[in-house]
């Protein structure tokens, strides 16, 4: 049976749920309500001072076809950063899991408990869930487009650095197999991988070649040298200098030709489709190169504004690729996620267009 044909494999779904030690929480901080909207913080201490406090049921839910992530990182704020004086046995958490696929408006996850313990926790948790849904389901639809390709998640510039340990699991969840860096890596105990980039070529005077060799040297055999070939706009030509100059030490070459520019080896043929940036032509030439030279065992890896939509053009032209890098097209979008307060007690108190929906697939957190 053809493996394209059946799909990829679905999200990772862990069995085992993180730990609360492994988001290195700033409790004291959360729990004084320092990362919350002011109207949250100031929810609890109106609760506090009317010595009110309501067991309420919380919904969490968004309105999106979406894999959903960041359910164990959101139990980790409810397990540590709890008002003062509460415990996670004083609440009752049904959840989802990391990498379960939610259906607009289906619950997420159900909150029960004092509402005075949770009340300044909304926007953390919410966030958290938004933005690790957002990543896993980006990254999930390129995953899906690319199959059987596989898919590097290389966002971590296009974005601050404090988001990337969870954006990394959310994208592993999801099925990328690579990630770029050691932090986004570090919640399954793996480590970045990556390319001979841009600037060590420069540093080698703009000597792809020479750049390439003296990674190859001073990295480890595990690591995989995948050569950027695109630094002079002569991809063809700089591919072959370097799988000539390091045979069966290169892995592969990484095509990333500006979308302003277009290679030199594609002017030739200019006049029936767009030449700019890595197209599917530019990738042709490069593979027919390597293969007549000998090299069909270097593989092609392409980035540089790839998506979903870009990923499929080129599966459906069947243009030799063997993985594809893609960075922003991963952490745009929105995933929102609501918390509504839904019942007291056993007594439905929704606003008007919301209420209590049961969903049976929700599980039961310790």
């Amino acid at each position: 049976m053809d493996s394209s044909a059946a799909g990829p494999p679905p999200p990772l779904r862990p069995e085992v749920r993180l730990g609360p030690e492994v988001f290195q929480l700033p409790a004291e901080r959360m729990r004084a309500g320092y990362y919350s909207d002011k109207y949250f913080v100031r929810t609890r201490e109106v609760l506090q001072g009317e010595a009110a406090d309501p067991v309420v049921t919380m919904q969490v839910f968004q309105k999106n076809d979406a894999w959903v992530a960041g359910t164990d990182e959101a139990i980790a704020i409810l397990k540590q950063c709890l008002t003062e004086g509460y415990d996670f046995s004083d609440l009752e958490v049904w959840s989802l899991r990391d990498g379960d696929r939610a259906s607009p408006w289906e619950p997420v996850m159900h909150i029960v408990g004092p509402y005075t313990a949770f009340a300044h926790l909304e926007t953390l948790y919410l966030g958290v869930l938004a933005r690790r849904t957002m990543v896993a389901t980006n990254t999930r639809t390129v995953v899906e487009a690319a199959w059987p390709e596989p898919v590097l998640f290389f966002p971590a510039r296009h974005d601050h650095w404090m988001v990337q340990t969870g954006d990394g699991y959310a994208a592993h969840i999801a099925g990328a197999i690579g990630v770029s860096t050691d932090a986004q890596a570090s919640w399954w105990g793996s480590e970045g991988m990556g390319t001979v980039p841009h600037g060590l070529i420069a540093a080698f005077g703009g000597d792809t070649v020479a750049a390439t060799t003296a990674f190859a040297r001073q990295m480890p055999d595990h690591v995989r040298v995948i050569s950027l070939v695109d630094f002079t706009n002569d991809s063809v030509g700089t591919a072959l200098d370097v799988a000539r100059a390091l045979g069966h030490r290169l892995h592969a070459v990484r095509l990333d030709t500006s979308a302003h520019l277009v290679d030199r080896s594609v002017v030739p043929d200019m006049g029936r489709f767009d030449p700019r940036g890595v197209n599917p032509t530019l990738v042709r030439k490069v593979r027919d190169a390597l293969d007549a030279a000998g090299f069909d065992f270097v593989d092609i890896v392409v980035s540089g504004g790839f998506d979903a939509d870009k990923i499929r053009r080129f599966k459906e032209a069947r243009v030799p690729v063997d993985a594809y890098g893609v960075g922003s097209a991963l952490i745009r979008g929105r995933y929102d996620f609501t918390a509504d307060v839904v019942r007291i007690g056993d007594r439905d108190v929704a606003k008007v267009g919301r209420g209590f929906t049961d969903n049976p697939r929700l599980e039961r957190v310790s």
